[in-house]
């Protein structure tokens, strides 16, 4: 018989739930972490059962907790109303970005992998992090096919396009969408993260230029900069007109909003955002259709990376439901004495507080999530966040955007662009390992945001 993680529970509520129902979630972070290096054989083959055990000792404990209705209700609102979008965004722009082929036989130089990497930067915040990783992350592993040292241009490149580069706009990354949808004014975020984009962007550049020149002297000898005129080629191009209308369905679907919904074992389901699912699936099967196959194979396009995601995040997300609930309980919920950092004595917001509380929790929950969870703490009202408590929407905006790239899961991109690069014959590093890289790059380079945007000015 399963026991209950919290026998004094008579309700799925936040402000009743131990930190016992962390568990699960916790369990499936650790897998990912630990068994590719202690049980790599058994991860590769198995991994997608043992995702499963721990989601199924989460639903399992709810049954005998809170009842057969409850459990039904909290699994069918984790898939439908945010895995399925989630999965389904994923999935085309994964389709339509796998069908266009950049094409060039020159060698990367630190000159122009930077400038891959500042381009990927520009589209992150216009197609999206993900939509700009899959479009990008290809034609930087053809350029650095002949790099011995590669590793650290995928690190740097999951810091920046997958991350980073999506805090211009609400389009950029799904926690700034969240505050669009909740009354952000659009030109509010390009203003006010502007910035905090290119300042972060520019010191990361320029950290990874004099890393990628010094492995690029140490194959080569001589630093030769110098960029060839040589033409990029171009295939695939009718997806590009796929990508604008991906853009176009998520805006919809921010801009529209119907009266008409549909209910399914307690969900609601918006009709704008059925119009939205619906979409990204006929979008992605014309993207399969009309590409050729040629074109995906100039790829090395398959479907593991994205099965790989599926199979991991559905379980993150039945899993991490409880531990969003308990910080929604804020001063009531377990992790109270968390929460309760981010506003001092006098009922003042903390912005350095909110910065890196909202950031490193980005970092292994969902950013999105987390980003509506700080929102509504400061105040939930968009207006006033916008105007007198500006620095501290700021704040969660940077945290939560910037440091989805502090783990492999702190954003959905980075496991894809992972898996991308070990098909690649990239060997990329381990969960810890890629921590390694992530705190001493990024910390410092967040420290000094910090400084900068909530402490000197």
């Amino acid at each position: 018989m399963l026991m209950s993680f919290d026998s004094h529970a008579s309700e799925f509520n936040g402000q009743a739930l131990s930190l016992y129902w962390a568990i699960p979630f916790v369990g499936i972070l650790l897998s990912i972490a630990l068994c590719p290096l202690f049980l790599a054989r058994l991860w590769h083959h198995h991994y997608g059962k043992i995702v499963a055990i721990w989601t199924f000792l989460f639903l399992g404990s709810a049954l005998f907790s809170f009842g057969l209705t409850t459990t039904i209700e909290l699994t069918v609102h984790a898939i439908i109303e945010e895995y399925i979008p989630f999965i389904l965004l994923l999935l085309t722009l994964f389709t339509v970005s796998g069908g266009i082929l950049i094409k060039s036989d020159k060698i990367s130089t630190p000159k122009s992998n930077v400038i891959l990497l500042a381009v990927g930067v520009v589209f992150a915040s216009i197609m999206g992090t993900t939509g700009a990783a899959m479009l990008m992350i290809r034609p930087l592993l053809r350029a650095n096919r002949q790099r011995q040292y590669a590793v650290h241009t995928v690190i740097f490149f999951i810091f920046l396009v997958a991350n980073i580069g999506g805090g211009l706009t609400p389009l950029g990354d799904p926690p700034l969408f969240i505050g669009f949808l909740k009354g952000v004014d659009f030109f509010w975020t390009v203003k006010h993260m502007l910035l905090p984009v290119v300042l972060t962007s520019g010191l990361l550049l320029i950290i990874y230029y004099f890393i990628d020149r010094y492995y690029y002297a140490k194959q080569y000898g001589a630093i030769n900069n110098t960029i060839s005129a040589e033409p990029v080629k171009l295939y695939g191009l009718k997806n590009l007109v796929l990508l604008v209308a991906i853009i176009a369905s998520v805006l919809l679907s921010g801009v529209w909003h119907s009266s008409l919904y549909f209910t399914l074992l307690g969900s609601q389901i918006a009709l704008q955002n059925l119009v939205r699912d619906a979409l990204f699936i006929a979008i992605t099967l014309i993207s399969i259709v009309m590409t050729p196959k040629q074109v995906r194979a100039g790829n090395e396009f398959n479907w593991d990376p994205i099965k790989e995601v599926a199979k991991l995040f559905i379980g993150i997300f039945i899993t991490i439901v409880p531990v969003l609930a308990i910080l929604r309980a804020g001063d009531l919920g377990a992790l109270a004495s968390v929460v309760s950092m981010v506003t001092s004595e006098h009922g003042t917001p903390i912005n350095s507080m909110y910065f890196w509380l909202s950031g490193l929790l980005s970092g292994f929950l969902d950013n999105a999530p987390t980003y509506l969870v700080f929102f509504n703490l400061a105040s939930g009202n968009a207006a006033s966040l916008m105007t007198t408590f500006e620095n501290t929407l700021l704040a969660i905006s940077m945290g939560s955007v910037f440091m989805g790239a502090l783990s492999y899961i702190g954003n959905a991109p980075n496991f894809m662009v992972k898996t991308i690069a070990c098909q690649h014959k990239i060997t990329m590093p381990s969960f810890f390992g890629y921590m390694k890289w992530s705190i001493a790059i990024l910390i410092p380079v967040f420290i000094i945001d910090n400084l900068v945007f909530f402490v000197l000015f």
